[in-house]
């Protein structure tokens, strides 16, 4: 059966091959007898980038491929077929560029077209030329523009110049040797020949501008001086401290009008939108000179506004504030005007010459200087007490607002546990002046009677340099003002800084029994007649004595007991009247608001004296009060008390009166001989 299918398959196979036998078609006459390529032409299309970048296509009638000869670069040419291009690059130029057509049947067909390469010329240029915000001779350029490669610029500061090259998005820079005007050219370049240009011409000025510094070398100062007034720059001739710089303003006032000065006129208006307060550096050979710091219109003098300050140092540069917040923005000022001594003519001198710098606008004014006196009443000055061993200084609102202080702020001192020195110390914006001055006063609140007050003052740099004096509390929670006395202090040193210490050589617990108030720290010329009277301060105690009673202030020759104090005074009872006696006029009215008990410390020859203590107006004196009492001792310190409750308090009373045995006439004996001391309000 196998057998018989394979034979049928044969079969199969012979027919289908006899079915399919193919025809030959070997006439290939027509290629011969065709035409050769006809109607050459070539397009160029030149690319709008100013790349060169060219695209070549031929055309032709018969053409079935092409030999392009570029006529640039590489003799070879590059076969295309029909309806194809080709692409090269070319520099400007004129270029011959030859075609090769074939046919199909081989023929050939020649043309060479001139092709001419321009690019184009950069278009739109646009050229940014600044000057330099922060320097007045540099100038800053960019550019752009459309179909350029990049750019040269031309500063015309110089002959033969070299150009700088640089490309769009970039800046470049030339500093300026000198003022003037400068034609700045920028050069577009594009891929060739063409380009595009431009001239900027730019002014370079050294304008007159705040702050003045007077730094430039270039600028001209132009200060005009009028009636005595000379302003010049020099080198600075004090560099230091707070002003080191090479060049300043100085200003000679010679003879002429007490309104002698001189101006300096801005190149625009000054800006007074955000910072109003003038602030200018000066040095003036001594303290107390005023400086008149003025502004005007430039075309109109009656537009303007002043301030005046004073020196606070001499001989060193220091800041002076001019405050012109209530200036009228609305107007415009380019004139400063400065005035020394303004109502005084100057002379020329040394003493009539100023160095000023820095003139400039600042936005506030600077923190009061920390110096005395000391009344803790400025809530923006920063009072930086140094705590040390346990000592605490706070400012606060004042808690015992009465008597003698009833100032808002007051400084407080707690005692915590720690060394018996434990204190606190200030220190100063400046040196304190002992030329004239040599007595501290100092108001203080104490929890008790017979606390002691350590007020020491030393050079900061150098604390070795010192001087102290202690003063002790004769009254509990009353303010009473204190008095150290520092005649024996060396002037030739400096003090800056101010030291307290409450209690020496008692450690403090931190308790209410250690917590002191303290006010108006200050130096006077002398020293107070008032209650408290200890007569320790070596001032002239000026007792009237009248009618036999004759009193003086001397050593204590009792010194023992209840009283060790250096000085009493005496009252010795001579013959005269029995109402013989002495008084004294204090130097201010006696405080009845803190208290109406007196108390007195007495030295009697013998025990049931009496001593009568009566106050007085001194320029009334039918306003009074008296009290007497008996003394209880003989021959030792003893301690009566007056009772001044009923006292009027509506009056005033400066005047104290001690008469003793009022009744009896004395004789000036030992027998009529008494001491008295520590007079005070209890």
């Amino acid at each position: 059966m196998r057998y018989m299918k394979n034979i049928t398959l044969f079969f199969l196979v012979a027919l289908i091959a006899i079915g399919c036998k193919k025809e030959k078609h070997e006439d290939t006459s027509f290629v011969a007898a065709a035409n050769g390529p006809d109607s050459l032409s070539v397009l160029f299309e030149i690319t709008q980038d100013n790349t060169g970048l060219v695209t070549i296509t031929p055309n032709g009638v018969g053409a079935v491929s092409y030999d392009v000869y570029y006529g640039h670069g590489p003799a070879t040419p590059v076969k295309i077929a029909a309806g194809k291009n080709t692409t090269h690059v070319y520099p400007e130029g004129v270029y011959n560029v030859r075609l090769v057509a074939y046919s199909v049947n081989g023929k050939t067909k020649e043309l060479t077209q001139q092709l001419t390469v321009t690019f184009r010329a950069p278009e739109n240029l646009q050229v940014n030329v600044a000057v330099d915000p922060s320097n007045n001779y540099k100038v800053n350029v960019s550019a752009s523009a459309l179909y350029e490669t990049n750019f040269r610029v031309y500063f015309g500061d110089v002959p033969n110049e070299v150009p700088v090259s640089f490309l769009e998005g970039q800046t470049v820079s030339r500093t300026y040797a000198a003022t003037g005007t400068y034609n700045v050219r920028v050069v577009a370049l594009s891929g060739g020949a063409a380009t595009a240009e431009r001239t900027v011409p730019v002014t370079i000025v050294d304008p007159i501008l705040l702050p003045l510094t007077f730094q430039s070398t270039t600028i001209n100062y132009g200060w005009l001086n009028f009636d005595g007034g000379n302003t010049t720059i020099i080198n600075n001739p004090n560099s230091s401290g707070i002003n080191t710089s090479t060049k300043v303003a100085r200003m000679i006032k010679n003879p002429g009008q007490p309104w002698g000065g001189s101006l300096i006129t801005l190149s625009s208006a000054i800006d007074f939108s955000t910072n109003k307060i003038f602030r200018v550096k000066v040095f003036s050979p001594r303290v107390g000179a005023k400086m008149l710091l003025k502004v005007e219109n430039a075309s109109n003098g009656a537009i303007n506004f002043e301030k005046e300050a004073t020196t606070t140092v001499a001989n060193a540069w220091e800041y002076l504030y001019f405050d012109y917040s209530t200036i009228n923005t609305a107007n415009s000022y380019h004139k400063i005007v400065v005035i020394w001594e303004l109502g005084t003519p100057g002379d020329g001198s040394a003493n009539f010459t100023f160095l000023m710098d820095d003139f400039e606008l600042v936005n506030s004014l600077p923190p009061p200087p920390l110096g005395l006196p000391l009344t803790f009443e400025s809530t923006t000055t920063t009072f930086g007490w140094f705590d040390f061993d346990g000592g605490q200084v706070t400012v606060v609102n004042n808690p015992q607002s009465s008597g003698i202080n009833t100032s808002s702020r007051v400084a407080k001192m707690v005692k915590n546990a720690g060394q018996p020195w434990g204190g606190s110390f200030l220190t100063l914006t400046g040196n304190m002046d002992f030329s004239t001055n040599k007595v501290f006063r100092m108001k203080v609140y104490s929890p008790r009677a017979g606390a002691k007050v350590l007020l020491k003052v030393e050079n900061s740099t150098n604390p070795g340099q010192n001087f102290e004096k202690e003063a002790v509390v004769s009254m509990a929670n009353n303010w009473e003002d204190l008095v150290f006395d520092y005649n024996g202090i060396n002037t030739a040193n400096t003090y800056d800084r101010i030291v307290l210490i409450f209690d020496l050589g008692t450690p403090g617990d931190g308790s209410a029994n250690f917590t002191f108030l303290f006010d108006d720290i200050r130096l006077t010329s002398s020293f107070p007649v008032s209650i408290p009277l200890n007569f320790e301060y070596p001032v002239a105690y000026g007792w009237f004595d009248f009618d036999g009673g004759n009193m003086t202030v001397i050593n204590n020759p009792q010194s023992g007991g209840i009283n060790t104090s250096a000085k009493v005074s005496r009252m010795v009872k001579n013959a005269g009247q029995p109402w013989g006696g002495s008084f004294l006029t204090l130097s201010e009215p006696i405080p009845f608001s803190l208290s109406r008990t007196f108390k007195m410390k007495v030295y009697s020859p013998r025990a049931g004296a009496k001593v009568l203590l009566k106050v007085e107006n001194s320029s009334n004196p039918g306003i009074n009060f008296e009290k007497e009492v008996t003394i209880g001792t003989a021959n030792a310190w003893t301690e009566v008390t007056f009772d001044y409750t009923a006292i009027n308090t509506a009056n005033t009373y400066d005047r104290v009166v001690l008469i003793f045995d009022l009744g009896t006439p004395g004789d000036g004996s030992s027998n009529f001989t008494f001491l008295v001391d520590d007079l005070r309000l209890q």
